[in-house]
């Protein structure tokens, strides 16, 4: 009997510290060690039980494994970062924001050794229903049907050790890199996630504002 068939109860608690400490990882992202690849396979398996606009599933994943092509992919999201990432730093030092200045700093970190992680994963979403002019809320739920695909993805990833973050600062060079790894125009790049395993597996909750700031009974009042 699968194992799908016979689970009735999950571990509720197990559950939670898998949602709750699943983080943006590049600090840690081992650099060293080799991603092997049904690991990877497996991950996206199951991110294909994940809820899909009109059930289209219209996404495709791009797997990034050859040196060379890291390395041209990390220096367009150099270019494509700009001076974003050093601005936000500064400014996050100037007004105090201690944690916002962390993750500028992260960033960073991560836009230097980006040819250096073991593995990118580029999700792409099929846009050849989507009309040009097409209304940005269309494009909006259009995202809604690969997003919580990427964050299954990341999930089983956790499960397993490997860790990742979503990013998008390449998609300033989205055409570039779609002629370079043969991404037909009838699909869109979503988003760029490193992968590696992580340095340890210790990660915890973030800190939020208390859940009682952003919910609305019945009303926005």
């Amino acid at each position: 009997m699968r194992l799908y068939e016979i689970v009735t109860k999950f571990d509720v608690k197990q559950t939670d510290i898998l949602l709750t400490t699943t983080r943006a990882v590049r600090k840690r992202l081992d650099l060293n060690r080799l991603v092997e690849e049904q690991q990877i396979i497996k991950c996206l398996e199951i991110s294909q039980q994940a809820p899909t606009g009109s059930n289209r599933q219209g996404w495709q994943w791009v797997i990034i494994t050859d040196k060379g092509k890291r390395r041209i992919i990390a220096n367009y999201y150099r270019q494509g970062a700009g001076n974003y990432l050093e601005e936000g730093k500064n400014s996050a030092r100037d007004r105090g924001a201690e944690q916002d200045f962390k993750v500028f700093e992260s960033a960073q970190y991560l836009a230097d050794k980006m040819e250096d992680v073991p593995l990118l994963v580029i999700p792409c979403i099929d846009t050849s229903h989507m009309p040009l002019n097409a209304p940005g809320r269309k494009w909006l739920s259009l995202g809604g049907s690969i997003f919580p695909a990427i964050w299954s993805f990341q999930l089983a990833l956790r499960a397993r050790g490997l860790g990742s973050c979503i990013t998008t600062l390449h998609l300033a060079y989205e055409r570039e890199i779609s002629k370079i790894i043969g991404i037909p125009e009838t699909f869109a790049q979503v988003a760029l996630l490193p992968v590696a395993y992580t340095k340890g597996t210790d990660f915890k909750p973030a800190n939020r504002p208390p859940v009682t700031e952003i919910i609305h009974w019945n009303s926005w009042e």
